[in-house]
Formats: structure tokens, sequence, C-alpha cells
């Protein structure tokens, strides 16, 4: 969704390196040359780094990942860094993250993030690292969208008025290996009137937690074809105002004045409505007829199957 074709690519957290070499591919299958993008990264995680060089080394990637692992609060590797693309997906909800010693940071431009939990650190760390065209895609929890804790409300709010949220989009359940909760896409730039179009007023609110398949008893996958790509195009669509519409129950462009009658609240679910549900052509009188009549038949089995559970409970000595 980011098009990383040219330029600083950079991952706070960037664990083995995936974001990177997803980066590369993306450049190289669109006819680009993989030195066109430039590495940056960080890890707090010695092993972790160590297998993340060792990736980009197979790949005859050149990256910066700093002289070795170190936590990106509190040793930030990149402190004059300004990247043109930022893909990262945080660790979630972490409490201890040393807020006490980040009082005073610079970072925190939009508040304080508060002491128990550090979605709206990253957020705001992600954002310093933003150069003045830049653009992040991040993985986030859900909570982050609508939390209103007073310092998270706060920040999130100033973030929207500031005008670099570009578009939320909610994801469903299972997608990762991990763990089974749902998360949310974020995207946030610093211009906002690229591809020809002034979008300062404007937030993309795609909801997609009906896509996807349930490849086994735990994991989900999205297709790219009928599903990733329809995401993304209709992102671009939006972006570039060519051949964009409001889908109902999928995505809606949403002015900031929308978005503050819902007091500054994230989610998509909130904008993007109920999608329509075709007529089957049944009238509705008789449609009522039929469904009261089927749920006099639910009510009739649930009584008859209490009567059974009371007997069989019975028989062994347990009445109730």
């Amino acid at each position: 969704m980011i098009e990383p074709y040219k330029g600083r690519v950079y991952d706070p957290c960037c664990g083995s390196g995936g974001m990177f070499v997803q980066s590369q591919r993306f450049v190289e299958e669109h006819s680009g040359r993989k030195d066109d993008i430039h590495i940056f990264g960080q890890e707090y995680t010695a092993t972790t780094w160590r297998l993340c060089k060792m990736n980009l080394a197979i790949r005859g990637i050149d990256g910066n990942l700093g002289e070795r692992d170190a936590d990106t609060f509190s040793n930030d590797l990149h402190k004059t860094l300004k990247a043109d693309y930022i893909l990262a997906n945080p660790p979630f909800n972490i409490k201890d993250w040393g807020a006490n010693r980040l009082v005073d940071d610079v970072r925190w431009k939009y508040g304080m993030p508060p002491a128990g939990n550090a979605n709206y650190a990253w957020i705001q760390h992600i954002i310093s690292k933003l150069s003045p065209n830049g653009v992040a895609g991040f993985v986030m929890a859900n909570g982050a969208m609508s939390t209103n804790t007073t310092s998270e409300a706060e920040i999130r709010k100033n973030i929207i008025e500031d005008k670099l949220v570009d578009c939320i989009i909610t994801l469903p359940p299972n997608l990762f290996y991990n763990v089974t909760i749902p998360a949310c896409l974020w995207f946030l730039t610093r211009n906002k009137k690229s591809d020809g179009r002034d979008r300062s007023n404007e937030i993309l609110f795609i909801d997609a937690r009906k896509m996807g398949t349930m490849i086994d008893r735990k994991h989900r996958e999205l297709d790219y074809e009928t599903e990733i790509k329809y995401i993304a195009d209709t992102y671009h669509k939006w972006k570039k105002g060519e051949g964009y519409e409001d889908i109902k129950g999928f995505c809606k462009s949403a002015t900031l004045d929308d978005v503050r009658s819902h007091e500054y609240i994230l989610t998509p679910g909130r904008y993007v409505g109920i999608e329509d549900k075709a007529d089957d052509g049944e009238p509705f009188d008789e449609k009522m007829t039929r469904l009261t009549g089927e749920l006099a038949e639910m009510f009739a089995k649930r009584k008859s199957l209490e009567d059974e559970i009371r007997k069989r409970l019975g028989a062994i000595g347990y009445d109730f």
C-alpha cells in the first residue's frame, strides 16, 4: 500500500528483517533495483538482531542495523534519521517500556504516552522519523483506535488534528501464527497532498474484518488477488481521487468533522456502516410469519431438551 520504490526504509522493531525482505521483493517485482532503497532498522533482542543481519546478508541487502541490539525507546540508534517509508509491526501493549526515564523526550510531541502501555510511544516514535514526504504503515493493537484513557485519547486527538492519519484498516482475527487476536493497520503521512489531490481533511476507513479464509482451525489467510489487492486498489483510488466510491460495510472517506463527532475514535466500523442486504423478494408479512414460526419451533425444542436433561440428571440422583 505504501509502495516503497526508492528512498530510506525504516523499521524501529525490525525482528528478523521481514519488512526489509518484502520491500526488496516489491522493488524488484516492479522492475526497480534493490539498491534504490536504503535500509535502516533496530532490534531489541540480540539473537534476533544477529538473525536479521544474516537475513539481509544472504540476500545481498545492505542495511544499517546499528552496531548492536538496543532498545528503541531508551537508545535510539538512528536519532537523526528521517525516513521516506516506515514499515513496522511493534509488539502490542508493552507495559514496562521505561516511560519514567523518558518523560521529557522530544518524541512525545503530541503528549506523554502512559507508563503502562507503549502503543502510543511506538506511534509517536514512528511519526518522529517521517521525512517531509514520508509515509508509514504499521500494525497496531485494536485498542489503540478507541482507547479512552486520558493521555492516549489526547495523543490520538492531537495526531488527527495535525492531519497525519491517512487510512485505518481493521483486520480479521487469526492472521498471525503466534496470537489469534485481531489487529489493525495504520497509515500516516506528512504529505496528504501527494498524487495530485488534497486529502488534508479526510481519512479513509476500511473494514476488512469479514475477509480471509480459515486454512486450518487456527489460521486465516487473505487472498492476494481478490482481497489484499482490492484493499490496496481502494486506497490508491482514494488517494488519487480516481474511481473511488464509498461502499457500505467496507470503506468510507470520512471528514475530520465526522471523526470529531465520534470523539476522535478511529474504529472503521463507526464510519463504514452496515452493508446493504439484497432483497430476497419475500413479502414482509410472509417473512415475519415464517420467522416467528421458526422461533416458536426453537422454543419448543429448547423446552424438550431441558426436560430430557432434567430426566437424565434425576436418574442419577441430581434433581434441580
